[in-house]
């Protein structure tokens, strides 16, 4: 995110060139899912992934709705300045990006099942350093992986998705190992459940969470 007013010019020009798009990748067809994953653990229990995708607002709002996602948390990760704050990472030179930190039951969802949540309707996962009407480094896509499983699944997972050309265009999204999350700021967490008539959110944010729905059934909530 930018400032809010270049955010509504960059959003404007980009709904009236008709560019919001789920999968702007370049596929129509379902993303499939990890031949590589996570046992099913048979006990309920807490496990956490840090991804980042864009404005985390959307990313954020998306997986609030999958089932077996205990919170979602929106934040910084990936740069070198300790507590970050919104203004300082929209500078694009703390080498932070707006990220998201779920927490969720791996008894009900596996981490290559968010994974494909991920692909399939929080981004596009083809995109350098942007998404929408968003640009710069803090919008780049990645996965922070915690442990050398997470990394594992998704390394096969890119893997696999760029093999089977899933996407027109090679995946860009990192896989890099998480440092450090850092929470953001308290106006930033819920802002899709809580500002739906947002402009922003009607145009970029609420077509994913409506693609999950649709896509993903077993997993809405």
């Amino acid at each position: 995110m930018s400032k809010a007013s270049v955010r509504m010019v960059a959003m404007l020009l980009t709904v009236l060139a008709g560019a919001v798009a789920c999968r702007a990748g370049g596929t129509s067809a379902p993303v499939p899912g990890p031949v590589a994953d996570e046992t099913r653990a048979t006990s309920s229990t807490k496990e956490t992934m840090v991804i980042a995708g864009g404005c985390f607002w959307g990313i954020q709002g998306v997986f609030q709705h999958v089932k077996g996602v205990v919170q979602a948390t929106s934040g910084y990760s990936g740069g070198t300045m300790k507590n970050p704050d919104y203004e300082s990472v929209s500078t694009g030179e703390t080498g932070h990006a707006e990220s998201v930190q779920v927490v969720y039951d791996p008894s009900k969802v596996t981490y290559g099942e968010l994974l494909r949540v991920f692909f399939s309707v929080a981004l596009d996962p083809t995109e350098v350093n942007r998404q929408g009407p968003d640009s710069g480094t803090q919008y780049r896509s990645v996965i922070f992986y915690a442990n050398d499983d997470q990394k594992r699944i998704a390394d096969a997972y890119i893997a696999q998705l760029n093999q089977a050309k899933v996407f027109s265009r090679p995946i860009a999204t990192q896989v890099v190992p998480l440092k450090e999350f850092y929470p953001a700021e308290g106006y930033h967490q819920n802002y899709f459940t809580l500002h739906p008539d947002n402009p922003y959110i009607v145009y970029n944010d609420a077509p994913k969470v409506a693609n999950l729905r649709r896509e993903f059934p077993e997993l809405w909530k």
